[in-house]
């Protein structure tokens, strides 16, 4: 009987995301504070366009 609850996890694009999502989790739990936008986008890897 195949077990449907057995796969194997290969979508890189999902780890991926699963990475991102736990050290989103890992900062928020670590602060006292809530995390700022400049946080969230390091954390993330995301560059913000430069202002002007």
């Amino acid at each position: 009987m195949h077990d449907q609850f057995d796969v194997t996890l290969e979508d890189q694009d999902l780890l991926r995301e699963v990475e991102l999502t736990t050290n989103l989790i890992i900062a928020a739990s670590e602060t006292d504070e809530h995390l700022s936008l400049e946080e969230i986008d390091q954390i993330l890897g995301v560059a913000r366009p430069a202002a002007g």
